[in-house]
């Protein structure tokens, strides 16, 4: 098996509201779009963020766990620095997001916050100036 993800599949709730906080609220562009069902977006070079209606995921995939708290993993968005964060975070709480957490100096030395989209799913912002950091920026 090649060492890659092809596809972050998140199960939502309401298709349109998610539509609006992706597409409309922070301006990402989707691939394809499948009224009722799915809308998948270009994520990376060659990765989909895939976004399905939860009575299909659940048919297909399994019972969804429920319960209080948050899910146990963060999408992370790296960025090029502590103030893009800060753009970043005020661009999701313009579209909506519900909790946002502002960006704040990490102990292990990056610069990140949090926001929950739609459904809860927590996207983290994140500054970090390692090498492990940069590399997942984008070439400029």
């Amino acid at each position: 098996m090649d060492q890659r993800i092809s596809f972050v599949t998140l199960a939502v709730a309401d298709l349109d509201a998610t539509r609006r906080f992706y597409l409309d609220g922070l301006g990402w562009e989707a691939e394809f779009i499948e009224p009722g069902d799915v809308i998948m977006i270009r994520a990376g070079e060659h990765l989909i963020l895939s976004l399905w209606v939860e009575d299909h995921f659940e048919a297909e995939v399994g019972p969804i766990g429920r319960g209080d708290g948050v899910a146990p993993f963060t999408i992370a968005h790296n960025v090029a620095s502590p103030e893009e964060v800060d753009a970043v975070l005020a661009s999701a709480r313009a579209a909506g997001a519900d909790p946002v957490s502002d960006g704040e100096q990490r102990e292990w030395g990056g610069y990140t916050g949090y926001f929950g989209d739609p459904d809860g799913h927590r996207w983290e912002i994140a500054y970090n100036s390692s090498p492990i950091g940069q590399i997942v920026l984008p070439a400029t």
